[in-house]
């Protein structure tokens, strides 16, 4: 997980791309949009991480750093 990335794919696409995104890459199928990443499982963590960040920020009215923080802990906590 590379945050640079992440942050560039919340800036760069809106759900609905990175939903198609997951799509394919769950499916192996090539990506309409371009998303860094050693492999495809790379890329799937920064387009899920991506998807929860911009979720939060819509539902909570919260900017990027906050869903960022809340997402990093929820992953912290879930591999502890």
């Amino acid at each position: 997980m590379k945050l640079p990335v992440i942050k560039t794919v919340v800036e760069s696409y809106n759900l609905a791309q990175l939903a198609a995104a997951e799509n394919s890459l769950l499916n192996e199928e090539p990506l309409e949009i371009t998303v860094e990443g050693d492999d495809e499982g790379e890329q799937l963590t920064h387009v899920l991480a991506a998807i929860a960040i911009k979720e939060a920020m819509q539902n909570e009215g919260i900017n990027y750093a906050q869903a960022l923080r809340q997402y990093t802990a929820r992953v912290r906590t879930s591999i502890s």
